[in-house]
């Protein structure tokens, strides 16, 4: 089932909460991974994995080096959804 933009990005708070142990509130849209979140590549493998576990979607690697913010995860996901269940 498709999930909003809201949804998701509450789903990948959580995650990333899990991994780095960074507050879900400081998880927003325009906030980079690496930058902001100061969020390692080792990490970021690990939340890409249990997003896709959470969201049902598959994120290739060459498509992770794309997500740069947690807009673009966000929009990824919101559009891997839709693509499923078109």
């Amino acid at each position: 089932m498709a999930q909003s933009e809201q949804e998701i990005l509450e789903g990948l708070a959580e995650i990333v909460n899990e991994e780095t142990g960074l507050d879900t509130a400081s998880v927003e849209m325009d906030k980079s991974f690496t930058d902001d979140l100061d969020i390692d590549s080792l990490s970021m493998m690990t939340i890409v994995v249990n997003a896709e576990e959470k969201f049902g979607v598959r994120i290739p690697d060459s498509e992770v080096k794309n997500l740069k913010t947690v807009r673009d995860a966000v929009s990824y996901i919101a559009g891997a959804q839709a693509e499923s269940n078109a």
